[in-house]
């Protein structure tokens, strides 16, 4: 039997490796709260600025890239232009590396009075700068349509 003080021992995180995890996940979260924040605002610009300078996201995906903040504003620009209201609500958000995943609820008010409701998870991954670099959007948008 080897004695005890020849047994590696586990390494333990420094007390500044663990204070980078949390400001790297605390990062993370505020810039996934900002995007929701944004989209529930349908403030199209703080939406793209939620966003890398070249950030991108499949919404849904399966669909085209949309790169670039002008893109974004525009994207969620030409959403909002249907609704007097929408808002994505954060049901769980997951935290995990430099990214999360959010499963969230939808509603909204089209611009005909219709109300819409539906639902999605996203995939997000943040620079080191705290910026969205990318999101994968997993939700169906026919099934939010065909309410209006």
């Amino acid at each position: 039997m080897v004695p005890f003080r020849n047994r590696k021992q586990p390494q333990r995180n420094s007390r500044k490796e663990q204070m980078n995890e949390q400001f790297s996940a605390d990062k993370i979260s505020r810039a996934v709260r900002g995007y929701f924040l944004a989209i529930r605002a349908m403030d199209a610009d703080g939406f793209a600025n939620t966003f890398a300078e070249n950030g991108t996201t499949f919404d849904p995906v399966g669909s085209p890239a949309i790169t670039g903040r002008n893109a974004l504003r525009e994207f969620l620009q030409s959403i909002c232009k249907n609704f007097k209201t929408v808002s994505l609500t954060e049901d769980f958000v997951f935290v995990a590396g430099n990214g999360a995943a959010v499963k969230w609820t939808g509603h909204g008010t089209s611009t005909n009075g219709r109300e819409v409701n539906f639902e999605g998870i996203d995939v997000f991954e943040v620079n080191e700068d705290g910026k969205i670099q990318t999101v994968h959007a997993y939700w169906n948008p026919a099934e939010m349509i065909a309410q209006l």
